[in-house]
Protein backbone atom coordinates (compact mmCIF):
# COMPACT_ATOMS: atom_id res chain seq x y z
CA UNK A 1 0.00 0.00 0.00
CA UNK A 2 1.26 3.44 -0.82
CA UNK A 3 2.72 5.47 1.66
CA UNK A 4 3.08 2.65 4.24
CA UNK A 5 6.60 2.28 5.73
CA UNK A 6 8.30 -0.46 6.27
CA UNK A 7 8.04 -0.02 9.84
CA UNK A 8 4.37 0.37 10.17
CA UNK A 9 3.95 -2.77 8.13
CA UNK A 10 5.68 -4.39 10.68
CA UNK A 11 4.22 -3.29 13.30
CA UNK A 12 0.91 -4.40 11.74
CA UNK A 13 2.09 -7.21 11.33
CA UNK A 14 2.68 -8.20 14.99
CA UNK A 15 0.05 -6.84 15.98
CA UNK A 16 -1.71 -9.33 14.02
CA UNK A 17 0.60 -12.63 14.97
CA UNK A 18 -0.33 -11.02 19.20
CA UNK A 19 -3.92 -9.39 18.84
CA UNK A 20 -5.91 -11.74 16.34
CA UNK A 21 -7.09 -13.94 18.91
CA UNK A 22 -7.90 -11.73 21.28
CA UNK A 23 -9.81 -9.23 19.10
CA UNK A 24 -11.89 -12.15 17.50
CA UNK A 25 -12.54 -13.15 20.80
CA UNK A 26 -13.64 -9.72 22.28
CA UNK A 27 -16.33 -9.70 19.39
CA UNK A 28 -17.80 -13.07 19.38
CA UNK A 29 -18.24 -13.07 23.31
CA UNK A 30 -20.43 -9.71 22.66
CA UNK A 31 -22.45 -10.43 19.56
CA UNK A 32 -21.90 -14.73 19.08
CA UNK A 33 -21.65 -13.90 15.70
CA UNK A 34 -18.90 -15.48 14.20
CA UNK A 35 -18.49 -13.89 11.18
CA UNK A 36 -19.59 -10.40 11.93
CA UNK A 37 -16.18 -11.02 14.56
CA UNK A 38 -13.74 -11.70 11.82
CA UNK A 39 -15.20 -9.37 9.41
CA UNK A 40 -14.90 -6.54 11.75
CA UNK A 41 -11.69 -7.68 13.09
CA UNK A 42 -10.13 -7.72 9.08
CA UNK A 43 -11.31 -4.24 8.59
CA UNK A 44 -9.69 -3.18 11.82
CA UNK A 45 -6.56 -4.34 10.56
CA UNK A 46 -6.96 -2.67 7.39
CA UNK A 47 -7.80 0.44 9.17
CA UNK A 48 -4.62 0.44 10.87
CA UNK A 49 -2.75 0.14 7.72
CA UNK A 50 -4.22 3.79 6.45
CA UNK A 51 -4.22 4.87 10.18
CA UNK A 52 -1.23 4.07 11.34
CA UNK A 53 1.20 5.97 8.72
CA UNK A 54 -0.12 9.03 9.74
CA UNK A 55 -0.87 8.73 13.56
CA UNK A 56 1.81 6.73 14.64
CA UNK A 57 1.63 3.33 15.94
CA UNK A 58 -0.72 3.56 19.46
CA UNK A 59 0.99 2.70 22.39
CA UNK A 60 -1.58 -0.21 22.91
CA UNK A 61 -1.80 -1.49 19.68
CA UNK A 62 -4.15 -4.72 20.39
CA UNK A 63 -6.61 -2.28 22.60
CA UNK A 64 -6.97 0.50 19.45
CA UNK A 65 -8.06 -2.60 17.27
CA UNK A 66 -10.29 -4.06 19.51
CA UNK A 67 -12.17 -0.80 19.79
CA UNK A 68 -12.12 0.10 16.00
CA UNK A 69 -12.96 -4.10 15.39
CA UNK A 70 -16.05 -3.26 17.60
CA UNK A 71 -17.20 0.23 16.56
CA UNK A 72 -17.38 -1.32 12.80
CA UNK A 73 -19.48 -4.29 14.14
CA UNK A 74 -21.89 -1.67 15.70
CA UNK A 75 -22.00 0.40 12.28
CA UNK A 76 -22.92 -2.81 11.01
CA UNK A 77 -25.35 -3.64 13.26
CA UNK A 78 -27.14 -0.76 13.37
CA UNK A 79 -27.12 -0.88 9.20
CA UNK A 80 -29.32 -4.42 9.90
CA UNK A 81 -30.87 -3.65 12.67
CA UNK A 82 -34.42 -4.62 11.93
CA UNK A 83 -35.63 -6.52 14.94
CA UNK A 84 -35.05 -6.43 19.01
CA UNK A 85 -32.35 -9.46 18.67
CA UNK A 86 -30.26 -6.91 16.58
CA UNK A 87 -31.05 -3.85 18.84
CA UNK A 88 -29.99 -6.18 21.88
CA UNK A 89 -26.30 -6.44 20.03
CA UNK A 90 -26.09 -3.12 19.30
CA UNK A 91 -26.94 -2.23 22.79
CA UNK A 92 -24.15 -4.62 24.02
CA UNK A 93 -21.77 -3.03 21.63
CA UNK A 94 -22.10 -0.22 22.09
CA UNK A 95 -20.28 2.28 25.08
CA UNK A 96 -22.41 4.69 26.84
CA UNK A 97 -24.10 7.72 25.07
CA UNK A 98 -25.11 5.28 21.74
CA UNK A 99 -22.01 6.79 19.47
CA UNK A 100 -19.31 4.98 18.27
CA UNK A 101 -16.49 7.08 19.34
CA UNK A 102 -12.69 7.71 17.92
CA UNK A 103 -10.40 4.54 18.89
CA UNK A 104 -8.31 6.58 20.58
CA UNK A 105 -10.70 7.81 23.18
CA UNK A 106 -11.51 4.37 24.29
CA UNK A 107 -8.23 1.81 24.27
CA UNK A 108 -9.11 1.18 28.01
CA UNK A 109 -13.25 0.09 27.41
CA UNK A 110 -11.38 -2.05 24.73
CA UNK A 111 -9.49 -4.24 27.41
CA UNK A 112 -10.78 -7.84 27.26
CA UNK A 113 -11.28 -9.49 29.86
CA UNK A 114 -8.64 -11.87 30.37
CA UNK A 115 -10.03 -15.35 29.53
CA UNK A 116 -12.07 -14.51 26.31
CA UNK A 117 -9.28 -16.64 23.87
CA UNK A 118 -9.39 -19.40 26.49
CA UNK A 119 -13.78 -19.29 26.28
CA UNK A 120 -13.04 -19.14 22.47
CA UNK A 121 -10.80 -22.17 22.67
CA UNK A 122 -12.76 -24.41 25.08
CA UNK A 123 -16.03 -23.21 22.10
CA UNK A 124 -13.31 -24.37 18.88
CA UNK A 125 -12.70 -27.54 20.82
CA UNK A 126 -16.12 -28.84 21.73
CA UNK A 127 -16.49 -32.61 21.54
CA UNK A 128 -19.64 -31.89 19.51
CA UNK A 129 -17.56 -30.94 16.56
CA UNK A 130 -15.26 -33.70 14.54
CA UNK A 131 -11.44 -33.04 15.15
CA UNK A 132 -11.05 -32.00 11.58
CA UNK A 133 -13.47 -29.04 12.32
CA UNK A 134 -11.75 -27.97 15.57
CA UNK A 135 -8.44 -28.16 13.73
CA UNK A 136 -9.80 -25.49 11.04
CA UNK A 137 -11.81 -23.36 13.12
CA UNK A 138 -8.65 -22.69 15.66
CA UNK A 139 -6.26 -21.93 12.71
CA UNK A 140 -9.36 -19.53 11.21
CA UNK A 141 -10.47 -17.43 14.52
CA UNK A 142 -7.33 -17.87 16.91
CA UNK A 143 -4.55 -17.69 14.82
CA UNK A 144 -5.88 -15.79 11.79
CA UNK A 145 -5.11 -17.98 8.91
CA UNK A 146 -7.42 -17.31 6.01
CA UNK A 147 -9.47 -19.92 4.32
CA UNK A 148 -7.22 -20.55 1.55
CA UNK A 149 -4.33 -20.73 4.02
CA UNK A 150 -5.89 -23.29 6.02
CA UNK A 151 -7.07 -25.46 2.92
CA UNK A 152 -3.31 -25.36 1.80
CA UNK A 153 -1.88 -27.05 4.94
CA UNK A 154 -4.79 -30.01 4.87
CA UNK A 155 -4.43 -30.03 1.15
CA UNK A 156 -7.88 -30.06 0.60
CA UNK A 157 -9.51 -27.18 -2.00
CA UNK A 158 -10.73 -23.84 -0.67
CA UNK A 159 -14.13 -24.51 -1.56
CA UNK A 160 -14.58 -27.58 1.26
CA UNK A 161 -12.94 -25.66 3.63
CA UNK A 162 -15.34 -23.40 3.16
CA UNK A 163 -17.77 -25.02 3.40
CA UNK A 164 -16.31 -27.32 6.53
CA UNK A 165 -15.44 -24.27 8.07
CA UNK A 166 -19.53 -23.10 7.54
CA UNK A 167 -21.00 -26.06 8.77
CA UNK A 168 -18.76 -26.28 12.05
CA UNK A 169 -19.91 -22.16 12.94
CA UNK A 170 -23.35 -23.39 11.93
CA UNK A 171 -23.53 -26.22 14.41
CA UNK A 172 -22.35 -24.08 17.24
CA UNK A 173 -25.36 -21.43 16.63
CA UNK A 174 -27.76 -23.84 16.10
CA UNK A 175 -27.00 -26.44 18.73
CA UNK A 176 -26.77 -23.89 21.06
CA UNK A 177 -22.79 -25.09 21.90
CA UNK A 178 -21.60 -22.29 24.47
CA UNK A 179 -19.12 -19.69 24.28
CA UNK A 180 -17.53 -19.96 27.58
CA UNK A 181 -14.76 -22.41 29.74
CA UNK A 182 -16.49 -25.56 30.88
CA UNK A 183 -17.01 -25.47 34.47
CA UNK A 184 -14.67 -27.17 36.46
CA UNK A 185 -16.70 -30.62 36.89
CA UNK A 186 -16.02 -31.08 33.28
CA UNK A 187 -12.66 -29.39 32.68
CA UNK A 188 -10.40 -32.38 33.03
CA UNK A 189 -12.29 -33.86 30.25
CA UNK A 190 -12.14 -31.12 28.10
CA UNK A 191 -8.86 -29.58 28.65
CA UNK A 192 -6.83 -32.84 26.62
CA UNK A 193 -9.40 -31.89 23.71
CA UNK A 194 -7.99 -28.37 23.50
CA UNK A 195 -4.62 -29.87 23.60
CA UNK A 196 -5.03 -32.56 21.48
CA UNK A 197 -5.66 -29.78 18.84
CA UNK A 198 -2.86 -27.75 19.42
CA UNK A 199 -0.35 -30.67 19.34
CA UNK A 200 -2.46 -31.99 15.82
CA UNK A 201 -1.78 -28.82 14.30
CA UNK A 202 1.89 -28.49 15.47
CA UNK A 203 2.50 -32.48 14.44
CA UNK A 204 0.86 -31.26 10.85
CA UNK A 205 3.64 -28.62 10.34
CA UNK A 206 6.74 -30.58 12.37
CA UNK A 207 6.05 -33.70 9.90
CA UNK A 208 3.64 -33.54 7.09
CA UNK A 209 1.25 -36.57 6.73
CA UNK A 210 1.18 -35.98 2.69
CA UNK A 211 3.12 -33.76 0.20
CA UNK A 212 6.12 -32.62 -1.53
CA UNK A 213 6.76 -31.03 1.74
CA UNK A 214 8.16 -32.75 5.37
CA UNK A 215 8.30 -29.63 7.47
CA UNK A 216 4.98 -26.85 7.15
CA UNK A 217 7.15 -24.15 9.01
CA UNK A 218 3.87 -21.49 8.74
CA UNK A 219 1.41 -24.44 11.32
CA UNK A 220 3.94 -25.22 13.83
CA UNK A 221 4.91 -21.84 14.43
CA UNK A 222 1.28 -21.33 14.42
CA UNK A 223 0.93 -24.15 17.06
CA UNK A 224 3.44 -23.10 19.22
CA UNK A 225 2.24 -19.21 19.52
CA UNK A 226 -1.14 -20.86 20.02
CA UNK A 227 0.77 -22.79 23.18
CA UNK A 228 1.91 -19.91 24.52
CA UNK A 229 -1.26 -18.56 24.71
CA UNK A 230 -2.51 -21.20 26.51
CA UNK A 231 -0.11 -21.32 29.35
CA UNK A 232 -0.09 -17.83 29.63
CA UNK A 233 -4.07 -18.23 30.61
CA UNK A 234 -3.90 -21.86 31.70
CA UNK A 235 -0.99 -21.39 34.55
CA UNK A 236 -2.14 -24.28 36.50
CA UNK A 237 -2.56 -26.64 33.69
CA UNK A 238 0.89 -28.61 33.88
CA UNK A 239 0.13 -30.65 30.58
CA UNK A 240 -0.27 -27.27 28.73
CA UNK A 241 3.46 -26.31 29.66
CA UNK A 242 4.38 -29.89 29.05
CA UNK A 243 2.94 -29.31 25.49
CA UNK A 244 4.57 -26.04 25.03
CA UNK A 245 8.21 -27.91 26.01
CA UNK A 246 7.31 -30.63 23.50
CA UNK A 247 7.02 -28.79 20.74
CA UNK A 248 9.24 -26.09 21.81
CA UNK A 249 12.21 -28.97 21.86
CA UNK A 250 10.85 -30.50 18.71
CA UNK A 251 10.89 -27.34 16.63
CA UNK A 252 14.63 -26.59 18.09
CA UNK A 253 15.62 -29.59 15.49
CA UNK A 254 13.20 -28.35 12.56
CA UNK A 255 16.49 -27.11 10.14
CA UNK A 256 18.44 -29.97 10.93
CA UNK A 257 15.77 -32.32 9.86
CA UNK A 258 15.70 -32.00 6.08
CA UNK A 259 18.68 -32.95 3.89
CA UNK A 260 20.38 -30.69 0.90
CA UNK A 261 18.64 -33.19 -1.15
CA UNK A 262 15.34 -32.39 0.35
CA UNK A 263 15.30 -36.10 2.07
CA UNK A 264 14.32 -36.59 5.90
CA UNK A 265 17.72 -36.41 8.12
CA UNK A 266 17.32 -39.01 10.59
CA UNK A 267 18.38 -37.85 14.73
CA UNK A 268 21.32 -39.41 14.77
CA UNK A 269 22.63 -38.31 11.79
CA UNK A 270 21.81 -34.51 12.29
CA UNK A 271 24.26 -31.57 12.52
CA UNK A 272 23.93 -30.79 16.21
CA UNK A 273 25.05 -27.39 15.84
CA UNK A 274 22.33 -26.23 13.38
CA UNK A 275 19.32 -27.38 16.88
CA UNK A 276 17.99 -23.79 18.20
CA UNK A 277 20.00 -23.30 21.67
CA UNK A 278 17.40 -20.54 22.32
CA UNK A 279 14.48 -23.02 21.76
CA UNK A 280 15.93 -25.71 23.65
CA UNK A 281 16.60 -23.34 26.56
CA UNK A 282 13.11 -22.47 26.83
CA UNK A 283 11.74 -25.91 26.50
CA UNK A 284 14.22 -27.41 29.15
CA UNK A 285 13.40 -24.22 31.70
CA UNK A 286 9.62 -25.06 30.36
CA UNK A 287 9.56 -28.84 30.99
CA UNK A 288 11.93 -28.85 34.32
CA UNK A 289 9.39 -26.05 35.76
CA UNK A 290 6.52 -28.06 35.33
CA UNK A 291 8.20 -31.65 36.57
CA UNK A 292 9.15 -29.92 39.52
CA UNK A 293 5.15 -29.43 40.46
CA UNK A 294 4.08 -33.06 40.79
CA UNK A 295 3.24 -36.34 38.80
CA UNK A 296 4.03 -36.29 35.31
CA UNK A 297 1.26 -36.33 32.36
CA UNK A 298 1.58 -37.56 28.63
CA UNK A 299 2.67 -34.60 27.23
CA UNK A 300 5.72 -34.08 30.31
CA UNK A 301 6.71 -37.30 29.55
CA UNK A 302 6.98 -37.10 25.81
CA UNK A 303 8.83 -33.52 26.41
CA UNK A 304 11.31 -35.29 29.02
CA UNK A 305 12.10 -37.75 26.53
CA UNK A 306 12.88 -34.63 23.81
CA UNK A 307 15.12 -33.42 26.48
CA UNK A 308 16.99 -36.41 26.80
CA UNK A 309 17.93 -35.50 23.13
CA UNK A 310 18.27 -32.24 23.06
CA UNK A 311 21.10 -32.33 26.17
CA UNK A 312 22.48 -34.86 24.48
CA UNK A 313 25.63 -33.09 22.47
CA UNK A 314 26.65 -35.38 19.97
CA UNK A 315 24.11 -38.96 19.38
CA UNK A 316 26.46 -41.25 20.87
CA UNK A 317 25.72 -39.79 24.49
CA UNK A 318 22.00 -40.25 23.96
CA UNK A 319 20.55 -41.71 26.97
CA UNK A 320 18.48 -44.57 25.49
CA UNK A 321 18.13 -46.35 28.44
CA UNK A 322 16.34 -43.36 30.15
CA UNK A 323 14.12 -42.65 27.13
CA UNK A 324 13.17 -46.60 26.74
CA UNK A 325 11.81 -45.80 30.81
CA UNK A 326 10.21 -42.79 29.81
CA UNK A 327 8.20 -44.42 26.70
CA UNK A 328 7.31 -47.30 29.38
CA UNK A 329 5.45 -44.84 31.19
CA UNK A 330 4.14 -43.59 28.05
CA UNK A 331 3.12 -46.60 27.06
CA UNK A 332 1.30 -46.95 30.77
CA UNK A 333 -0.31 -43.44 30.75
CA UNK A 334 -1.41 -43.75 26.36
CA UNK A 335 -1.36 -47.51 25.25
CA UNK A 336 -0.95 -46.91 22.11
CA UNK A 337 0.41 -49.00 19.52
CA UNK A 338 2.09 -46.41 18.07
CA UNK A 339 3.74 -45.37 21.28
CA UNK A 340 4.62 -48.98 21.45
CA UNK A 341 6.30 -48.69 18.27
CA UNK A 342 8.76 -45.92 19.96
CA UNK A 343 9.41 -47.75 22.52
CA UNK A 344 10.10 -50.55 20.31
CA UNK A 345 12.97 -47.84 18.79
CA UNK A 346 14.34 -47.00 22.19
CA UNK A 347 14.81 -50.57 23.92
CA UNK A 348 16.45 -51.80 20.17
CA UNK A 349 19.08 -48.86 20.95
CA UNK A 350 18.99 -49.27 24.66
CA UNK A 351 19.49 -53.15 24.66
CA UNK A 352 20.08 -53.98 20.97
CA UNK A 353 18.05 -54.48 18.06
CA UNK A 354 17.00 -57.71 18.15
CA UNK A 355 15.39 -56.48 21.68
CA UNK A 356 13.88 -54.42 19.57
CA UNK A 357 12.53 -56.75 17.04
CA UNK A 358 10.88 -58.07 19.36
CA UNK A 359 8.21 -55.65 19.89
CA UNK A 360 7.94 -54.72 17.10
CA UNK A 361 6.78 -58.01 16.23
CA UNK A 362 4.38 -58.41 18.84
CA UNK A 363 2.48 -55.25 16.47
CA UNK A 364 2.24 -56.71 13.69
CA UNK A 365 -1.08 -56.45 12.65
CA UNK A 366 -1.94 -53.30 14.78
CA UNK A 367 -0.54 -50.56 12.54
CA UNK A 368 -1.96 -51.30 8.76
CA UNK A 369 -0.82 -49.23 6.37
CA UNK A 370 1.46 -47.31 8.44
CA UNK A 371 4.75 -47.12 6.83
CA UNK A 372 6.66 -46.84 9.94
CA UNK A 373 6.28 -49.75 10.95
CA UNK A 374 8.00 -51.63 8.23
CA UNK A 375 10.47 -48.97 8.11
CA UNK A 376 11.24 -49.00 11.91
CA UNK A 377 11.60 -53.06 11.35
CA UNK A 378 13.88 -52.14 8.24
CA UNK A 379 15.89 -50.10 10.60
CA UNK A 380 16.40 -52.59 13.45
CA UNK A 381 17.06 -55.76 10.95
CA UNK A 382 19.87 -53.39 9.25
CA UNK A 383 21.52 -52.88 12.79
CA UNK A 384 21.25 -56.44 13.22
CA UNK A 385 23.01 -57.33 9.41
CA UNK A 386 20.05 -58.69 8.65
CA UNK A 387 20.27 -56.78 5.02
CA UNK A 388 18.44 -59.32 2.95
CA UNK A 389 15.22 -58.65 5.34
CA UNK A 390 16.01 -55.39 5.75
CA UNK A 391 15.66 -54.71 2.30
CA UNK A 392 12.18 -56.33 2.36
CA UNK A 393 11.20 -54.41 4.92
CA UNK A 394 12.24 -51.24 3.05
CA UNK A 395 10.09 -51.97 0.24
CA UNK A 396 7.40 -52.33 2.31
CA UNK A 397 7.63 -49.11 4.01
CA UNK A 398 8.01 -47.97 0.65
CA UNK A 399 4.71 -49.00 -0.60
CA UNK A 400 3.34 -47.32 2.08
CA UNK A 401 4.87 -43.86 2.42
CA UNK A 402 3.06 -40.72 1.57
CA UNK A 403 5.68 -37.76 1.85
CA UNK A 404 8.14 -36.83 -0.56
CA UNK A 405 11.43 -36.56 2.00
CA UNK A 406 10.71 -39.45 3.69
CA UNK A 407 10.38 -41.80 0.69
CA UNK A 408 13.76 -40.44 -0.60
CA UNK A 409 14.98 -41.30 3.10
CA UNK A 410 14.03 -44.68 2.40
CA UNK A 411 15.28 -45.17 -0.94
CA UNK A 412 18.78 -44.46 0.04
CA UNK A 413 18.82 -46.94 2.92
CA UNK A 414 16.90 -49.85 0.50
CA UNK A 415 20.22 -48.99 -2.48
CA UNK A 416 22.68 -49.20 0.76
CA UNK A 417 21.80 -52.61 2.33
CA UNK A 418 20.90 -53.80 -1.36
CA UNK A 419 24.86 -52.79 -2.29
CA UNK A 420 25.86 -54.49 1.17
CA UNK A 421 24.19 -57.73 -0.64
CA UNK A 422 25.99 -57.65 -3.43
Amino acid sequence: MPGVTGEVEAAVAEAFRAEWGRVVAALIARTGDWDLAEECAQEAFASALRVWPRDGVPERPGAWLTTTARNRAVDRLRREAAGAAKLREVAALAPAGGSAPDPGELVEAAEEVPDERLRLIFTCCHPALSMEARVALTLRTLAGLTTAEIARAFLVGEAAMAKRLTRAKRKIRHAGIPYRVPPAHLLPARTPSVLAVVYLLFGEGYAATAGADLVRVGLSAEAIRLGRVLVRLMPDEPEAAGLLALMVLHDARRVARVGASGEVVPLEEQDRSRWDAELIAEGLETLEGELRRGRAGPYQVQAAIAACHARAAVAEETDWRQIAALYGELVRLVPSPVVALNRAVAVGMADGPEAGLALVGALEGALPEYHLLPATRADLLRRAGRRGEAADAYREALALVTVDAERRYLQRRLREVEAALG
